[in-house]
């Protein structure tokens, strides 16, 4: 069993094992924590790696399930959050294909952040033409079993390692900042439809 935190619009080595992974567990009993992928992405724009953070409501105490964190609705985020997706990949090969699919995330309130990520990742799975087989935690589990890969808290943006080796793709800035690797797994999507697939499986 493979174990992950939820995260929003995750990087591409988190659908890398999603892909390759028989049993993944998306973890909702785990204590919310700052500055990680659940609340935010990165994505390659015009003006180099830009950090796309969705705003919380703040939890009635220092622990709190990231499974009760609530969105919060100050800062008008949905539509910075999408003209800064559009900017940065209205000009992708493959963006026209796909950019209905995801206009809703950003007119619709949804009310909870996981819900929010997981119904995205549902989305991309879909786009992607993966179907990982997912359970959630009805406990947060600390005897895992030597089977188990526990990958919680290792896919971190403050962290700067990668858990795969990442092949040179087309990016549209690539000419101007060289290849990014592990962006959200939109820039792979947005430049390279369906091709998406074969990168992940490799």
């Amino acid at each position: 069993m493979l174990y992950l935190t939820t995260a929003y619009l995750a990087p591409i080595e988190y659908y890398i094992l999603l892909n390759n992974s028989s049993q993944v567990l998306i973890e909702n009993q785990d204590n919310y924590i700052k500055q990680t992928y659940r609340n935010r992405c990165v994505i390659g724009a015009a003006n180099g790696l830009q950090v796309l953070s969705i705003p919380i409501v703040k939890p009635p105490s220092i622990k709190c399930l990231t499974r009760d964190i609530q969105i919060a609705d100050h800062g008008n985020w949905r539509h910075l959050h999408w003209n800064a997706i559009l900017s940065a990949y209205n000009s992708t090969p493959f963006f026209e294909y796909y950019f209905d699919d995801f206009i809703p995330f950003y007119e619709n309130k949804i009310k909870y952040l996981f819900d929010f990520n997981e119904r995205l990742r549902e989305l991309i799975c879909t786009l992607l033409d993966i179907s990982p087989n997912i359970t959630y935690s009805d406990s947060y589990k600390t005897d895992l079993s030597a089977n188990d890969v526990d990958l919680r808290e290792r896919i971190h943006p403050k962290k700067d390692y990668y858990l795969a080796d990442f092949k040179p793709y087309y990016q549209i800035f690539r000419s101007k900042y060289g290849f990014q690797p592990n962006l959200s797994i939109i820039d792979l999507l947005f430049n390279m439809g369906p091709e998406a697939l074969l990168y992940l499986s490799y």
